[in-house]
């Protein structure tokens, strides 16, 4: 009787867990507002999933902004760049699109855009996390996550589908389970893809720890 109520057992540590999760989410959506701090937003995320994934203890709301500061200025940096080459790559597409009746160059052009779609979203996957755990120069961690994710591509895919999952809501036909699942998502969808690629990203960091000691 006395374990139902012990703040140790099972129950209670998946409840704290949902519940870290939710607070998690709600930071990391609020701070992602201003669209430039989105950067160190996403990898103040992830160093704390990095920990709840290695069952590491962490104040999540303390832990949070501990990264968020430290990551800053140069999380912002990398998030303008994201967001630019984002746009460039959506007009691109939009453009050659528009224009693949025109001749068979425009489509040629689109297939080379989609592939960079595709290696713009393995970075995306990357680069936050990489920024959460490892100090370097900015033009290296572009390089590294890119090298990451190319290594470690059936990762990188699964971890691509975990994250778009979420999009499935959209096509649910039922309006009062649709309105059920948003919630879901508003309440702790980030950051529960964020855990859940973390086990990987654990594993994967780690080896590179290894291999520099």
């Amino acid at each position: 009787m006395n374990n139902i109520f012990n703040p140790d057992n099972k129950f209670f540590s998946f409840m704290g867990r949902v519940a870290d999760l939710m607070i998690l989410n709600l930071l990391c959506i609020v701070c992602c507002i201003p669209v430039v701090t989105a950067g160190p937003a996403i990898a103040a995320m992830y160093y704390i999933t990095l920990k709840m994934a290695r069952n590491e203890e962490s104040y999540v709301v303390k832990g949070f902004f501990h990264s968020f500061k430290q990551n800053l200025k140069q999380g912002i940096v990398i998030q303008i760049i994201m967001l630019l080459l984002g746009i460039v790559l959506a007009f691109d597409l939009y453009f050659c699109r528009m224009m693949s009746g025109q001749g068979a160059v425009y489509r040629i052009f689109s297939y080379i855009f989609v592939a960079a779609l595709f290696v713009y979203t393995m970075l995306f996957l990357w680069i936050y996390p990489v920024l959460a755990k490892f100090f370097n120069t900015t033009k290296n961690l572009f390089r590294n996550s890119i090298l990451m994710s190319i290594r470690h591509l059936p990762y990188t895919l699964l971890m691509a589908v975990i994250t778009l999952i979420p999009f499935a809501v959209f096509f649910v036909p039922n309006v009062r389970a649709q309105s059920l699942l948003f919630m879901v998502l508003i309440l702790f969808g980030i950051s529960l893809e964020a855990f859940i690629n973390g086990h990987f990203l654990v594993k994967i960091f780690d080896n590179y720890i290894t291999e520099d000691t």
